[in-house]
């Protein structure tokens, strides 16, 4: 059932002029512990609208918002998680986040600096048995209708480190896509936000962020 919806979802990129006639919402992840969960207002909504104009996708255009343990958190195709602390997860949100990711579901975690310390141990409550691994540049997901050659673009300076995109694999199958040490989030927002980012990197952000959703809509 759940990855029936999914590919209904992914059905919905458009080939033809007008756009398609019905649509879907992607979601930021509610989670628990204090961290802030709701940072970066206005990056999905630029997220949104750049997919809508380049991958002709009909994605409506405010987010939604959804707790880990709610059921309507398997209605999402795509769904994103950004934050700079603490974060926490109960036996009951591991398990529903556990049972969408491996139900057709994925997730973008992207640590918007300080985040690492904190996802990583709350990710081995849902996948015990997996460690994240690094992505080498010739994943699909830096291939889509974007070319990554060199992997994540780097949005933000923090610690000198170069960006890093991590990934669960289930059975073959990437279920979660981790952007460290590149503050992909901050990129999608307004430009002006952050005075020191160009149109070039916003841009850039836009079109990984493109990536993102474009491989988690159409991957088997």
């Amino acid at each position: 059932m759940l990855k029936n919806l999914f590919l209904f979802a992914a059905l919905l990129f458009s080939t033809s002029a007008g756009p398609a006639t019905s649509s879907f919402k992607i979601a930021k992840l509610h989670y628990g512990g204090g961290g802030d969960w709701y940072a970066n207002k206005t990056s999905l909504p630029n997220l949104i609208q750049f997919c809508n104009q380049t991958l002709k996708t009909n994605i409506a255009p405010e987010e939604a918002t959804v707790e880990l343990d709610a059921p309507e958190l398997l209605t999402y195709p795509f769904v994103h998680m950004t934050g700079h602390g603490n974060v926490t997860f109960t036996a009951a949100e591991a398990k529903n986040l556990r049972r969408y990711l491996t139900g057709g579901g994925f997730l973008h975690i992207d640590d918007n600096y300080g985040l690492d310390k904190f996802i990583r141990p709350e990710m081995k409550k849902v996948f015990p048995e997996l460690e994240f691994v690094e992505l080498p540049y010739s994943h699909p997901i830096y291939h889509q209708k974007f070319a990554f050659p060199r992997g994540l673009p780097k949005v933000h300076e923090h610690d000198g480190k170069r960006a890093q995109g991590f990934g669960l694999i289930y059975k073959g199958r990437l279920v979660c896509f981790y952007s460290y040490e590149c503050d992909l989030g901050n990129g999608w927002e307004d430009v002006g936000t952050y005075p020191e980012d160009s149109p070039a990197i916003h841009d850039a952000a836009l079109r990984m962020g493109a990536n993102l959703v474009a491989y988690a809509l159409t991957q088997d």
